[in-house]
């Protein structure tokens, strides 16, 4: 069930990145599937049920809003946020964790795992508060990975190690920007895919494939792309 839930959750992602109302509404039925089914599993072992999960996630937003639901106010979406993390705070007090860290789910994709351990510590105030120490960082990181590329016998799990450490400091960046490291990073995608899309157009015009040419042709004709990628958008 895992997979499926994983794959219908990122198609219900992509029919609201392409905006596509019909998509959308497709694909929440087939992610609330995945749910009810699941809770159906769990109501056949006589551990919960559909009922059951929607009355928490009601009374969990209930509790959560207080400046809504209750006596507390909020001036702005600044003053609901720290509301909201005020109330997630002492239901953590109340479970059994050892660190600040426990309830970041190890099966979130790496990209989006890193920012959240990282806005975990900076609540705590480990952090830097100015942006020149975490560029500095990612040079520092980028440094190690050219060194061990520059050793006599580079070792791949070093090599790994430190691109794993560039990777990190490079979304410790993305978050002091304000930028989502994943978003980010699924626009580059993106990006990347159309104006490679665009060059094998070109190609096929002269009757090539991207297998049948050269690096120097395929990247004259990445230039000619982004060239007319920027004309278009001035």
């Amino acid at each position: 069930m895992i997979p499926c839930l994983i794959e219908e959750s990122y198609e219900v992602v992509e029919a609201i990145q392409q905006k596509n109302t019909a998509d959308l509404r497709e694909e929440l039925g087939d992610l609330l599937m995945q749910v009810v089914f699941l809770s159906q599993l769990a109501a056949e072992e006589n551990k919960f049920t559909f009922d059951d999960v929607v009355n928490d996630i009601a009374e969990k937003l209930i509790y959560r809003h207080p400046h809504v639901f209750g006596d507390k106010e909020a001036a702005d979406e600044h003053a609901a946020l720290r509301n909201w993390n005020e109330m997630k705070a002492r239901e953590a007090k109340n479970q059994a964790h050892t660190s600040i860290l426990d309830n970041v789910p190890f099966s979130f994709p790496a990209l989006l795992r890193a920012e959240k351990l990282q806005k975990k510590c900076a609540k705590a105030g480990f952090d830097w508060q100015q942006v020149a120490p975490v560029i500095a960082k990612v040079e520092e990181e980028l440094e190690e990975v050219t060194q061990e590329i520059n050793c006599p016998a580079p070792q791949q799990a070093k090599l790994e190690e430190e691109i794993g450490d560039l990777l990190f400091a490079v979304v410790n960046l993305s978050r002091h920007l304000k930028c989502q490291a994943e978003e980010s990073l699924r626009k580059a995608n993106h990006k990347f895919e159309r104006r490679f899309r665009a060059v094998e157009d070109k190609l096929r015009q002269q009757n090539k494939t991207a297998t049948e040419s050269s690096l120097m042709e395929m990247d004259m004709l990445w230039d000619e792309v982004k060239h007319e990628e920027k004309v278009s958008s001035d």
